[in-house]
């Protein structure tokens, strides 16, 4: 099975164009909506939030990912330190997923933080999803009800966009002007084809 990243910027239309992609019957696995799920069900994962960054870090049962955030967004440290905790648990849950869907001929791993997380030495290609920066700072504003300026400070926290698309081996923009869904086909009919071949995974 050939394993496959998809990663952009934030408001750049990840889910979207994942979406897609599952109705052409591709497994997708969202990296950030599994960690949640993780934050609630494994203990371990837990506790070792909580000894770093106090019991507070957790509430009812599971971590208290608004409290996360600000911690992690507080400083550069804070978020290495965030992820070198958090993104094992990841990992590990990724691998065990990759071996109950290898009768597929590719999977996708969604993840904002594709490159910044290691992950993508554990897939074989890689897909960024890009947009105006005019037009993802509309969504964003739009789905999360916050200011432009916020959404600039969030954006300033990732990788720039041009840099990412250097490093995808495919790329969509999702404009609003160009079809995504052709876009996504002429993709999916590349991966099939390399899902045939022995792709080496990243060294």
């Amino acid at each position: 099975m050939l394993r496959v990243g998809i990663t952009g910027g934030i408001g750049s239309g990840k889910t979207t164009v994942c979406r897609v992609f599952e109705t052409l019957g591709v497994p997708v696995y969202y990296a950030d909506a599994e960690a949640k799920k993780l934050y609630a069900q494994n203990d371990e994962l837990k506790n070792r939030l909580a000894a770093v960054f106090g019991p507070a870090i957790i509430s009812q049962g599971s971590v208290n990912t608004a409290r996360l955030a600000e911690i992690a967004f507080a400083s550069p440290e804070n978020i290495a330190q965030i992820n070198a905790i958090v993104h094992p648990y990841v990992f590990e849950h990724y691998e065990k997923w990759c071996s109950e869907h290898n009768n597929h001929p590719y999977t996708l791993k969604e993840a904002a933080i594709l490159f910044e997380s290691g992950s993508y030495k554990r897939v074989q290609k890689t897909i960024g999803v890009i947009a105006p920066e005019s037009e993802r700072i509309s969504r964003v504003m739009l789905r999360d009800g916050c200011s432009k300026e916020e959404v600039i400070k969030r954006m300033a926290r990732q990788m720039p966009q041009d840099v990412l698309a250097l490093k995808c081996d495919f790329l969509i923009e999702n404009d609003n002007q160009q079809s995504i869904v052709k876009q996504v086909l002429a993709v999916h009919r590349a991966l099939l084809i390399l899902a045939k071949d022995d792709v080496p995974f990243l060294q």
